[in-house]
């Protein structure tokens, strides 16, 4: 069995993170066999790499090896590329063609995002994984072939199968040995390495210095949640190289090629010096101090006038609250400045007064025996879905005015609504 260190040299794999070293032992593993594999990762982290891992430690390996990418081509046209098709079998098939599962025979197809695949091809596939037999569109004689299929998915297809957008059969089938790629921001102990070895390899291709960062430019990278993974962080490596004018980048110098939105959709709550040790890595931190917060205060506020109504003495010392002493108990009332947004001193239920002219009846039953608080949803992913539906509602499906509202891009929001599952409204 191959090391795994000269599998990553082979294949310019950079990083000992334990996920990684995982995913690589399990690729090398069986890549001897001839079992279906299906790699599971986000955009961005290698996916295809595997795969050519596979193939070429694989007893095929000699033989050809096919990347397709399956949301690349138009529904009406890929089972005509997979399969291939007869003269004449629809609009413009002049001359008959052999799909990828013909030419590519005795070899390995990787199908990349193949949870985009329509469920009229994902019939078609799970025969030839079944049973190696196809038919081409427009005829009815049935094609033999002897291909390993390694698929690929940035997608969670068990959820899509529930939903009735990918089927369950052919998930199971695929998933014969499952290869989970980490996520850049899962590997962080990787991140120096990689960005260390590309700004060395575009010195070189440019002609330059290769750039160095600060101790506080290192810890921003470190804590920067690189959505688009290996990918992105190739891209901000070569900006940095060709567009920094200095040697050494400090932490403002990177700050300045990274996208704002990616740190935080939401106002920042505190000062951007406390912010800059990178307290909340991502937006969904910071969501979840929000609402964390909220909740708390929101409870505080039950509790005293709770007890307010329970013993009406209490509303006098209620009402010597000061706004200084509101922004202590309560700091979520603070905006992103430190300054306080009281503008007026809340009214508190002021004690009973009773005249001489108007007697006092109290009546017991008017008394609280019981109360019962009800715990809202904390879910991030609830309040994200639910926000991105009021601001659609809001701008009447516009998408380009609603993620504005939002403080995200139409692209953002375009992969949010695919996440999501949510319809137009």
């Amino acid at each position: 069995m191959a090391d795994i260190q000269s599998i990553k040299n082979r294949f310019n794999i950079i990083g000992n993170s334990p996920a990684l070293n995982y995913a690589l032992d399990t690729a090398v593993q069986v890549a001897a066999t001839d079992l279906t594999v299906l790699i599971v990762g986000e955009s961005g982290v290698g996916k295809e790499a595997f795969s050519q891992i596979i193939h070429a430690l694989s007893t095929r390996k000699h033989n050809p090896f096919i990347a397709v990418n399956c949301g690349a081509i138009p529904e009406g046209t890929i089972d005509s590329e997979l399969f291939g098709h007869e003269k004449g079998s629809f609009t413009g098939a002049v001359d008959s063609r052999k799909g990828y599962f013909e030419t590519v025979n005795g070899g390995t197809i990787f199908l990349d995002e193949i949870g985009e695949l329509p469920l009229g091809t994902q019939a078609r596939l799970l025969r030839v994984l079944e049973s190696g037999e196809f038919i081409r569109v427009g005829s009815s004689k049935v094609q033999k072939t002897d291909v390993r299929v390694i698929a690929a998915t940035n997608r969670e297809l068990l959820e899509f199968a529930h939903k009735g957008r990918f089927r369950e059969d052919l998930y199971y089938r695929l998933s014969t040995v499952p290869i989970r790629v980490p996520a850049l921001r899962d590997r962080k102990e990787d991140i120096q390495l990689l960005f260390r070895k590309f700004v060395v390899d575009f010195s070189e291709r440019y002609k330059t210095t290769a750039v160095q960062l600060d101790n506080a430019a290192r810890e921003l990278l470190t804590n920067y949640p690189f959505p688009g993974n290996i990918r992105e962080l190739k891209n901000l490596a070569e900006q940095v190289s060709v567009l920094s004018q200095a040697s050494v980048i400090s932490f403002d110098e990177l700050r300045k090629f990274l996208p704002e939105k990616n740190f935080s959709r939401l106002p920042v709550l505190a000062s951007q010096q406390n912010n800059a040790g990178g307290e909340f890595a991502n937006e969904r931190e910071i969501l979840y101090k929000l609402f964390f917060d909220m909740k708390k205060d929101v409870t505080e506020l039950k509790k005293m006038f709770l007890e307010i109504l329970q013993n009406p003495s209490l509303a006098g010392n209620a009402a010597n609250y000061t706004k200084e002493s509101l922004m202590q108990d309560f700091p979520i009332l603070a905006n992103q400045d430190g300054q306080q947004n009281v503008v007026h001193q809340p009214q508190f239920i002021q004690p009973y007064q009773p005249t001489n002219s108007q007697p006092v009846i109290l009546n017991n039953d008017t008394s609280i025996h019981h109360h019962e608080e009800v715990e809202e949803s904390l879910n991030i992913v609830d309040k994200e879905k639910e926000l991105i539906i009021k601001a659609l509602k809001k701008h009447k499906g516009k998408r380009k005015d609603a993620s504005a509202n939002l403080g995200i891009s139409e692209r953002t929001l375009y992969r949010k609504l695919k996440e999501y599952d949510i319809e137009n409204i």
